[in-house]
């Protein structure tokens, strides 16, 4: 029973939403972020992650670097470069990328919901980076940042997107990386209903954002503690989520990179990829290695490399690309031992690469699959010995394995497009 609920958002006029909208704080590194702000000081990324306002060096847990985003969260509103809605909304959140529309409602969600598990989770968090959400949560009195969750698709929820979607939008803009954002206002007469479906749905997903839900449940759990009461009775009891239907994502791989070969030359390395995987060379159509980053039409080479069926998985070494395989046999049935990234963990970066523990081990780095595999090579010419192309997880994996109680090893996806920030805010 998932409890969705409208809420007051702060938004950008439509003049601004596109200055305004920002990729999440956590997608670049804090360099990145301030050569962002500089170029648009408008950006949310400079309320999202704050620390870019202040001089290199600065320790970012400072308590003057969260009081300085809700400032300019407030100055915001008073420039009028947002706006306050009277009456509390769902919205509906479409993004276009490569033809490839999704929908997502854009809700509160209750933190209990989180808490007593109908909210599933696949990863575990970091403590250093749930501090600095709910610093931020704090320091802003709102959730900034909503959570990515998805839901198993209802044909009624998509016929009543469909006629929101007939109305004018608040925002319509292409962003520079040529993905399209457009947001509605969902009419109140639909919110009852809403609220009927998402409540027979059962559950819900997170697919990312996991460190912004727990600061949420934190903050809302210190101020049920100072009031002396755990109903759910304020506006902190709810986190900020945009829900999409699961048929609508699509999940890209997440590469694996790695700094050196246990000690292993290349020949040596090669070797036993060929023993164990069955590795052969892939090779350019008109001969010779194939080479993505010099190929004529470097689209069609990487159609070439990608993996193509359950256990196969691609790796770049010395300048060539071998295509290798995990025998039938040897995949398991089970929700986190099945995983293309439990597979290649268990069988080659832990007995042969001696990588045990891919979270804290320096020796691997992990690529975003928009990156492109032309990526894997640049990487291997400049710091790493070998490069892993895998297939993506599926949704449907996903969904295992949060109903099995598990969490997923890290790094095992990659959602796009992105969701921007700024766009919808919930003051708490």
């Amino acid at each position: 029973m998932a409890t969705v609920r409208p809420f007051k958002a702060i938004r950008p006029v439509p003049a601004k939403a596109k200055v305004v909208a920002a990729l999440p704080y956590d997608v670049q590194s804090v360099e990145e972020a301030r050569v962002i702000v500089q170029a648009n000081p408008e950006s949310f990324l400079a309320i999202d992650e704050p620390v870019v306002n202040f001089p290199a060096g600065t320790d970012p847990f400072d308590l003057l670097v969260y009081l300085k985003a809700g400032s300019m969260l407030r100055d915001m509103k008073t420039r009028g470069t947002m706006t306050a809605d009277e009456q509390p909304a769902f919205y509906l959140y479409e993004l276009t990328m490569d033809g490839r529309v999704q929908n997502g409602l854009v809700a509160c969600v209750a933190i209990d919901d989180y808490l007593n598990g109908i909210v599933k989770e696949h990863e575990s968090t970091r403590v250093d980076k749930e501090v600095d959400r709910i610093n931020h949560v704090r320091g802003c009195e709102a959730q900034t940042g909503p959570i990515f969750c998805a839901y198993h698709a209802d044909a009624e929820l998509g016929s009543i997107y469909s006629a929101v979607k007939e109305g004018e939008p608040i925002f319509d803009f292409v962003a520079d990386d040529g993905v399209r954002h457009r947001g509605f206002i969902v009419p109140a007469s639909y919110n009852g209903r809403i609220g009927e479906l998402f409540d027979g749905l059962g559950r819900v997903y997170i697919a990312d954002g996991h460190h912004r839900v727990a600061a949420a449940s934190e903050v809302a759990k210190a101020r049920r503690v100072a009031r002396g009461s755990s109903e759910p009775t304020e506006e902190s009891d709810f986190f900020l989520a945009v829900l999409f239907p699961d048929d609508e994502l699509k999940i890209w791989p997440y590469e694996r990179v790695v700094h050196d070969l246990n000690g292993l030359t290349s020949a040596e390395f090669l070797g036993e990829l060929r023993s164990r995987f069955g590795a052969e060379e892939i090779g350019a159509p008109e001969g010779g290695p194939l080479r993505i980053r010099e190929a004529a039409d470097p689209a069609a080479a990487e159609e070439l490399v990608k993996p193509r069926a359950k256990g196969e998985f691609c790796v770049f070494l010395d300048g060539r690309w071998y295509r290798c395989r995990i025998d039938a046999d040897e995949i398991s049935d089970d929700p986190y031992d099945g995983l293309e990234v439990s597979l290649l963990q268990h069988r080659l970066f832990e007995p042969l690469l001696g990588i045990a523990d891919p979270r804290r081990s320096p020796r691997i780095d992990f690529v975003g699959g928009i990156r492109g595999l032309g990526e894997l090579e640049r990487r291997c010419e400049e710091d790493c010995a070998a490069a892993f192309a895998l297939s993506p997880t599926g949704i449907d994996e996903l969904f295992a394995v949060a109903d099995a109680g598990l969490l997923m090893p890290p790094k095992s996806t990659w959602f796009e497009p992105k969701l921007r920030s700024g766009l919808f805010i919930h003051e708490i």
